[in-house]
């Protein structure tokens, strides 16, 4: 693939972590403003270089940090706007609700559960007493801008329940151009391996990426819930699901071809490889047909519905544990880990359009950490990247040479339908001494610019530490 060089051009710096970037129109104005969430609350928009305050619910927001040196998942995680945001007003927030931290699924245990092929009882774990063992509550919320300025909460539209503290999805809520309604990407729960295997169960609300119809619903005060069977029926009613088999996700990206959209997920991985996918069609089942089936315990048709394969499959490969050898520190053994789950997954999930690995000895590639942010760039700009999708990574695996380094990437959807190749794009922005990690990557409303959200740390309890860049050649 060709190489590429870019540069950062800085718009923002010294905010606090950079979770969702993306443009809208303010009622009354003539152009996009660049939208900032930061992972303790705030949402500030950026117009004419000027940087202002749009809403903070950092009051709102859980403590975070506090239970983890620092590092945390949890947050103000999503930003949606209507499509008619400019006549209505209306937006959408998913974030972790403040007061609602317990002990965890597995008390004690955050990433660090690894499941043993040769134990059962660590393969067929079941989340119970789930009222009392779960990490926090997340919440998404219609809000609005009011003709007078005031922003002001309408209703609450899911009360999620999370077995753990980590992947809960980041820049969860995006509108779906095709079907007018707000797509929530949510991770599989968290710790590691998804101990219950939620991202399979269809009752599970965990591992989906589900589509409401926000005009539909007047539920204004929903239960907190796990699983799809314990929501009132008009909730249900609004919810179709799109895929299953989600480790944890930075979202969904629509890319518009002629009257059709393709869409792109990009999974996290576990211990091996970071995945992309691309799909154009699929069949969404609606949550009472989900319900219906499990109470009849019959099962349904999913011919046309995505999955992703998690946890059986990590991307293109069966799920592995990766051990040192004792012989020979510098090589791993790699154990398939659910082999029953790959098996039944094998030929009902979907392929990646590519995948990256965490090490990677071929020139000109990169060991990954984790993928934060997957967008379409239509734009030209950048004639190099025109019609290709691009990628961020955390932080380039360079060992434990300081400081670190994320990873700009990207790939195109190629027309035979296989596991495609990627390329590093080259910056030409000097940080210094100070770590930058990629944390979120976000696009305009027409695809035709790329912003880039850097982080100094990994900690969201070291504040302030955040720069947002426009991508330009």
């Amino acid at each position: 693939m060709r190489k590429v060089k870019v540069r950062l051009q800085p718009i923002v710096s010294k905010i606090n972590m950079p979770t969702v970037l993306k443009t809208a129109v303010l009622p009354g104005d003539s152009i996009e403003s660049l939208f900032v969430v930061t992972q303790v609350g705030e949402i500030f928009y950026i117009r004419d270089r000027v940087i202002r305050t749009f809403l903070d619910i950092s009051p709102q927001i859980i403590k975070l940090g506090i239970s983890s040196g620092g590092y945390d998942e949890r947050g103000l995680l999503g930003l949606a706007f209507h499509p008619n945001f400019y006549d209505n007003g209306l937006f959408y927030l998913h974030f972790s609700v403040v007061g609602t931290q317990g002990p965890g699924a597995l008390p004690g245990v955050f990433e660090s559960f690894k499941p043993n092929p040769c134990d059962p009882k660590t393969l067929n774990l079941k989340w119970i007493n789930r009222e009392i063992q779960y990490d926090h509550i997340d919440t998404v919320e219609e809000w609005i801008l009011q003709s007078n300025g005031q922003l002001q909460k309408r209703r609450t539209i899911l009360n999620v329940r999370r077995p753990f503290l980590n992947h809960n999805g980041v820049n969860s809520l995006n509108f779906s151009p095709e079907t007018g309604k707000l797509v929530l990407t949510t991770g599989d729960g968290g710790s590691g391996y998804d101990p219950f295997n939620l991202s399979q169960n269809d009752m599970e609300i965990a591992g989906k990426i589900i589509e409401i119809d926000v005009g539909k619903n007047t539920f204004y005060h929903p239960p907190v819930v796990t699983r799809f069977d314990e929501l009132p029926v008009p909730i249900q009613e609004t919810l179709t699901v799109i895929a299953k088999g989600v480790r944890n996700i930075p979202g969904i990206s629509f890319q518009r071809f002629y009257n059709q959209y393709m869409k792109y997920v990009g999974i996290v991985g576990q211990d091996l490889v970071e995945s992309i996918f691309s799909f154009v069609h699929y069949i969404p089942i609606p949550v009472t047909q989900l319900v219906q089936a499990s109470l009849m315990r019959s099962e349904l048709d999913q011919e046309g519905f995505i999955n992703f394969g998690w946890r059986g499959w990590e991307g293109a490969f069966p799920t592995s544990l990766i051990m040192g050898c004792s012989e020979n520190p510098s090589l791993d053994e790699k154990t398939i880990t659910y082999f029953n789950e790959a098996i039944i997954t094998s030929v009902k999930r979907l392929q990646p359009l590519t995948s990256y690995f965490h090490k990677d000895p071929r020139p000109n590639k990169f060991g990954g950490t984790a993928l934060t942010g997957v967008q379409p760039y239509m734009g030209n700009g950048m004639p190099d990247l025109t019609g290709s999708v691009v990628f961020t990574d955390l932080a380039r695996d360079e060992g434990s040479h300081p400081p670190v380094r994320g990873v700009l990437a990207y790939t195109r959807v190629q027309a035979d339908c296989k596991l495609n190749d990627f390329s590093v794009i080259e910056t030409d922005y000097h940080f210094g001494s100070q770590s930058a990690y990629y944390v979120s990557l976000g696009t305009n409303q027409d695809q035709t610019k790329l912003y880039l959200g850097v982080y100094g740390s990994t900690k969201v309890t070291d504040f302030n530490q955040g720069s947002v860049f426009e991508i330009v050649q």
